[in-house]
């Protein structure tokens, strides 16, 4: 896969060029549901001409489709979006073209973010980069997909519950979820907003540093972000104490994963740090807590799309059928599920049965990470329990789609920084990513010990 570094003996003319023309090459894919041809090439032209300069002067990059950009659609991958064109820019999309980087398309995600498989999207589903009878992986497949072909050699991606880790597993590339509050989300469509966040999903792990410092720090228009706290690692690592979570390594999960998994371990004990395991219980727990606090975040979200205020209208006698027939036909059916769930939760007599309750327990979550933390510098385990799976092998059953996200979730729900980087191949030559999980704000850390195996390996 390309790196960033690989672009610096081309103009960036011929940068962009290169990327649009393998993007429409690979487009059985599916993995872009635009191009922004003609403004990248602009862009393109003023770099060449000194007009634009930054560290990622003349880099081609994609955006996750719920990413606000000017001179192109945001669908966020929904017929209740489809053409819409944006005033705005998001926060994290200017900070990169601030830096000289080009947007060359929108990558395809599951509609609204509501997945782990980039099935559910109105444009179709997005096919993973090295078996293309199975699944991309979710929501941010389309970002996942376009690193590991070469198109481009960093996406954008929106991690809510593990939609950049589990794509990036899936597809054999880097996926980083920051500290929640690390990058604005600002000028991105919401889903969850108290476990939202924006990272990138690249080929090495030194590029994904170097984005992240681009994308970290406060944003006026975003009171979520935090103080930029992001300084890449520069000095030798000391000795890590590090836990493997036990709860991740259990005869649910596929041998191919739990071996790679150990393998990443014996390199990390091999580079001079500490491995042991340790105990987190609530993991189980994590992903039913995670359902149901975030389906109610998505029920409310939602709820500005009616058909009136922007989004595509459908035709009505009164404004509640104006109402219902625009939902009806804007939303995909996982939309509805968790817009349901979430009205549910929230309901008179069931909101202190679910929501209140599963607000509790994510307390007890949080307070179980932070327990862990005072002895380890970081925690290890499996990204997801199985390879990539088949394409509508999960599609007939939620529950079954929604245990996917059993590893990933937790530390979505405590708000922190957690890194998927390729561990090896299961036995059918499918990639399988193992994660890294830190303190709140170790982001720097993460990504320090992770470029180091990943030098070595």
């Amino acid at each position: 896969m390309k790196r960033i570094s690989d672009y610096s003996t081309l103009s960036a003319v011929e940068a962009v060029r290169q990327s649009i023309a393998r993007a429409k090459a690979m487009s059985e894919y599916n993995a872009l549901i635009s191009l922004c041809e003609d403004r990248a090439l602009d862009r393109a032209a003023k770099v060449d001409a000194g007009e634009v300069t930054g560290r990622l002067a003349g880099i081609p990059f994609v955006a996750k489709d719920n990413f606000l950009t000017i001179d192109s659609q945001t669908t966020a991958a929904s017929d209740f979006l489809r053409g819409f064109s944006s005033p705005i820019q998001a926060t994290a999309v200017e900070r990169l073209e601030a830096e000289g980087a080009i947007c060359i398309g929108k990558a395809n995600l599951d509609a609204f973010a509501h997945g782990g498989s980039t099935e559910n999207s109105a444009f179709g589903p997005t096919r993973n980069a090295v078996d293309m009878t199975r699944v991309a992986g979710g929501s941010s497949g389309g970002s996942a997909v376009v690193v590991a072909l070469d198109i481009v050699p960093f996406a954008l991606g929106t991690d809510t519950g593990g939609s950049i880790r589990q794509p990036a597993s899936f597809n054999g590339v880097v996926g980083v979820k920051p500290t929640y509050g690390a990058v604005s989300r600002f000028g991105v469509v919401a889903m969850a907003s108290s476990t939202d966040t924006i990272g990138v999903l690249s080929s090495t792990v030194s590029d994904a540093e170097l984005v992240m410092d681009i994308l970290c720090g406060p944003d006026e228009r975003d009171m979520t972000t935090i103080d930029d706290f992001f300084e890449p690692t520069v000095e030798p690592l000391r000795s890590m104490k590090i836990g493997l979570i036990k709860e991740s390594m259990t005869d649910e999960v596929d041998s191919d994963v739990v071996r790679c998994t150990n393998d990443y371990v014996n390199e990390l004990r091999a580079a001079g740090h500490i491995v042991e395991e340790v105990s987190l219980p609530l993991l189980k727990q994590a992903l039913a807590i995670y359902y149901i606090v975030v389906s109610a975040e998505v029920s409310s979200n939602l709820g500005r799309y009616d058909g009136i205020r922007y989004g595509n209208r459908a035709d009505g006698q009164s404004l509640a059928e104006i109402y219902g027939r625009s939902r009806d036909n804007g939303f995909m059916p996982e939309n509805k599920r968790r817009i349901m769930i979430g009205s549910y939760v929230l309901s008179s007599g069931f909101f202190d049965a679910y929501y209140l309750h599963a607000q509790k327990v994510r307390t007890l979550l949080i307070e179980s990470f932070d327990s862990l933390f005072e002895d380890y510098d970081l925690l290890i385990g499996p990204v997801t329990p199985t390879a990539a799976f088949k394409l509508n092998e999960n599609t007939a059953d939620p529950v079954k789609m929604y245990l996917a996200d059993i590893m990933t979730v937790p530390a979505s729900l405590a708000g922190l920084p957690a890194i998927s980087v390729p561990a090896g191949e299961s036995a059918d030559g499918l990639p399988i990513g193992v994660q890294l999980i830190g303190p709140q704000k170790s982001d720097a850390m993460l990504l320090g010990i992770a470029k180091q195996l990943e030098e070595t390996i």
